[in-house]
């Protein structure tokens, strides 16, 4: 009776062998797949901090653009393609990025794209929208760099108006040092011109 029961057990085993197998193989997908994303975050990551020519950030964008870190990438790119002139570069990923990012960082693209304009000579657009976010969200964070690019563009056709602009900020962010010092700075710029 024991050499039946021993058989049975057997079969059983044998039976059970592959569902574990399978269990297994599930079990270090799993682990193999969270391990895999663990390390591409801590690259993607890296590549936000390290990366500092254009070439390097473009890899890093190619690499790990579709990433949690990838909208802070593009960013990034599109600033080094403003500051190096590559201007029609930078407004493709500032407007890819509209609507497409963390809320933390939603009012980035928005700005760049206006500087990005105005640094294209499309004066009236950047104006539009400096003018329509300094109206939209007076308290950001952002909402002085609207104000500026704003006085700007006002300044390259009407000189006057661009100073009677300036005297009005200047007098909304007199109890702030850092504002009062970057209006000052444009104002000696506009007086110049």
């Amino acid at each position: 009776m024991s050499e039946g029961i021993n058989e049975e057990l057997l079969e059983d085993v044998k039976k059970s062998v592959p569902y574990v197998a399978a269990a297994l193989i599930a079990v270090a997908g799993y682990y193999g797949i969270r391990n895999y994303r663990a390390e591409q975050r801590e690259k993607a990551a890296a590549s936000l901090t390290e990366s500092i020519t254009a070439e390097e950030m473009e890899e890093a964008v190619a690499n790990y653009g579709g990433s949690k870190t990838g909208p802070a990438l593009k960013l990034k790119l599109a600033k080094k393609y403003f500051d190096t002139a590559r201007y029609e570069e930078a407004l493709a990923i500032y407007e890819e990025l509209e609507g497409e990012i963390d809320a933390a960082f939603a009012d980035i693209p928005v700005v760049g794209k206006a500087e990005t304009l105005e640094a294209l000579g499309r004066i009236d657009e950047a104006l539009q929208i400096y003018d329509a976010f300094a109206a939209e969200k007076p308290g950001n964070y952002l909402a002085l760099t609207a104000k500026l690019g704003s006085v700007r563009c006002v300044a390259k056709s009407d000189k006057a108006a661009a100073l009677a602009k300036l005297a009005e900020l200047k007098e909304s962010v007199k109890d702030d040092e850092q504002s009062k010092a970057r209006v000052e700075a444009l104002e000696e710029v506009v007086t110049r011109l």
